[in-house]
């Protein structure tokens, strides 16, 4: 006990020492009166998720391929030199070898992550960023930043272009500046059908939506101005039209490079303004107007020695949207001429397709053009070439089976029709099959129509109203106008069957056959005159708008008094070329069969041929031996019928 006691006796007076220490001196005052906040201030949060996003992209850096650095260092160093052999076989071979090999369902890095690679090069990242977002665009689904992104730098990459002090000192392949133009339409277009859609946005999409309207004004991200500015903008700096115009007038090429002024003169900015005008063809028929999409396409002519034929997807694109501006405009002749002519190039250039990394897109709008032919061949039936008609037979069979069916527009009110005993009952009407197939072939081939004005995101009341009555998709108002055109000439056909049968008729007898009054009759007359009539292109003379007014069947009628006076033009058949073609084919036979081997004949024991029956004695002994006969056959006479 007692040295227990001494111990605590020891320990009091070490207790009594400390006492008179400054405890906060000896140890700091940690956590009390604010001496660690504000002595030593802690890091602030924009410089903590500075060091985390750059620990991060040290990670992402280390992840790339060996092989993808090396190809971002010599993409580079080839557009720092301008060597356009070496773009053209980076841009067209190596990034889709590398997207196949090791990005096809992710992303590629983001463009800070590589920027240590290119020294940091401003040019290459925009471009980089270009090729970035189109990647995610065609494999992956964009969201809402990458949208806002894209657009960013697609502002400035053509600020880059359109507002440095001169012509910028860069070389590009013409693949990939068809490719900028093409996608920028095309981010254009796939941003208004997904900001069209107001039911399908979360709050966070919502909130930022709102955000941009609230901030600029009014919807300016992916405008319709904004896009517009852009490609007249183009076509303005390179005066792409003046120039193509002085090649119509055969002014020579240094004429031409006056004319084309300090941007023009550069491949550059003349290819731009080129395809920016294919751009503007495309951005008008989306907005549905079609007379100004044609117009903008007044100094371009549809040949095979035009500009566009350079790149295959800008060739197909063009004319997709030319036919498609001349069916919409209800010019079928004209519609089915261009879509003939593209689907006979793409038909040679198959082999060539398949090797293209764009087969796929050029497929896809073949065979959207296919359905457009046979639309505007059923309605205005023309024998401009049998291979492509036989084509879209094969293609949409039930479709032009149906199409190709006689219906009635619509069934007047308050009228009866008489039953028929033993009907089936849910077979449809020929009206609606005929219909339906038009419908169906027009959804299928029409381009994807955007609404030039966005919803009201920056109003609350507003886009609730919005919400609860969503306006008409433009697609659904596009196809209700063309069925508003199937419907007026629906009886057009039954008319032409009766007048095709007299040379005069009195008006009265034939509203008769037709089971209409006489004032019905005019209307429908005056219907068959009017689609019996379209304005044509002679000669691919002038522009794209002009043309002069044909008749398109072979039956004309005019009305006189009460009389109806039918003249039928009937087109002798040229027995010349008929012939010319079957002589060919006849000497394309006799060729196939001259060079092809020999039938090889099984000989029996006896000599004779097997499967004939053995010649006699008498026979063996009268039958003269062929020498040298041709062919190695038998000397028996063989007779042909005339």
């Amino acid at each position: 006990m007692s040295q227990r006691a001494n111990y605590y006796e020891e320990e009091l007076d070490d207790a009594d020492d400390l006492a008179d220490v400054g405890l906060n001196l000896t140890i700091g005052n940690y956590g009390q009166g604010g001496l660690y906040e504000d002595g030593m201030p802690r890091i602030d949060e924009a410089t903590l998720l500075a060091m985390q996003q750059h620990v991060a992209q040290q990670v992402a850096f280390a992840q790339i391929p060996d092989v993808v650095k090396r190809f971002i260092i010599q993409f580079n160093n080839a557009i720092v030199n301008n060597n356009l052999q070496e773009i053209t076989a980076c841009y067209e071979n190596g990034w889709n070898k590398l997207t196949e090999q090791f990005y096809p369902k992710i992303e590629w890095p983001e463009a800070e992550i590589i920027a240590p690679l290119v020294n940091d090069n401003p040019v290459f990242l925009i471009l980089y960023r270009e090729l970035y977002y189109r990647h995610i665009y065609s494999r992956l689904s964009p969201n809402v930043d990458d949208r806002f992104h894209s657009y960013e730098n697609s502002c400035e990459l053509f600020n880059y272009l359109l507002n440095s002090d001169g012509p910028v000192q860069l070389t590009l392949p013409d693949q990939w500046l068809w490719d900028i133009i093409d996608e920028f339409i095309y981010q254009f277009q796939s941003f208004s059908l997904w900001r069209s859609k107001a039911k399908a946005k979360t709050e966070d999409e919502l909130m930022m939506l709102a955000t941009e309207a609230e901030s600029t004004g009014g919807s300016q991200l992916w405008s319709c101005y904004s896009v517009l500015n852009v490609l007249y903008s183009l076509v303005q700096k390179s005066r792409i039209n003046e120039c193509l115009a002085g090649v119509k007038e055969g002014k020579t090429e240094a004429e031409i490079q006056q004319i084309a002024g300090e941007y023009g003169s550069k491949p550059l900015y003349r290819m731009l303004g080129y395809f920016s005008l294919i751009g503007l063809l495309r951005v008008h028929v989306l907005l549905g107007d079609f007379t100004l999409a044609l117009k903008v396409m007044d100094n371009i002519e549809l040949n095979q020695k035009a500009f566009f034929t350079r790149v295959t997807a800008c060739h197909v694109a063009t004319y997709y949207y030319v036919g498609f501006s001349y069916m919409a405009l209800r010019r079928y002749n004209d519609a089915i001429r261009t879509f003939v002519s593209i689907l006979n190039f793409i038909g040679r250039m198959r082999q060539y397709h398949t090797r293209s990394y764009q087969y796929d897109q050029i497929h896809k709008t073949a065979e959207r053009m296919y359905a457009l032919f046979a639309i505007c061949n059923c309605l205005s039936p023309s024998k401009l070439d049998e291979q492509i008609l036989s084509n879209a037979k094969e293609r949409y069979a039930d479709q032009i089976a149906k199409m190709s069916l006689p219906f009635t527009a619509t069934t007047p009110p308050n009228s009866t029709t008489p039953a028929v005993e033993n009907a089936p009952e849910e077979k449809p009407a020929p009206a609606t099959g005929a219909l339906a197939a038009y419908s169906e072939l027009f959804l299928f081939a029409c381009p994807k129509f955007i609404t030039a004005n966005a919803p009201p995101y920056n109003d609350t009341e507003a886009l609730a109203a919005y919400i609860a009555d969503v306006p008409e998709e433009p697609a659904v108002r596009h196809l209700s106008l063309f069925l508003d055109d199937i419907r007026a000439r629906a009886e057009v056909p039954t008319l032409r069957s009766y007048l095709k049968l007299y040379t005069s008729l009195d008006a009265s007898k034939l509203a008769g056959f037709l089971e209409r009054d006489e004032e019905e009759l005019v209307q429908l007359m005056m219907v068959m005159k009017t689609a019996s009539r379209s304005v044509t292109r002679m000669n691919n003379e002038g522009t794209l708008l002009d043309g002069q007014v044909i008749t398109t069947t072979d039956l004309d009628f005019v009305i006189n008094e009460n009389m109806v006076h039918v003249v039928e033009s009937t087109i002798n058949r040229k027995y010349g070329g008929w012939f010319v073609r079957n002589t060919e084919h006849a000497q394309r036979v006799y060729d196939a069969l001259k060079a092809s081997p020999l039938p090889i004949t099984k000989t029996t024991a006896a000599g004779g041929v097997e499967g004939e029956p053995k010649p006699t004695v008498q026979e063996k002994e009268t039958k003269p031996r062929a020498a040298n006969a041709p062919w190695g056959a038998s000397t028996r006479k063989v007779e042909f019928a005339a």
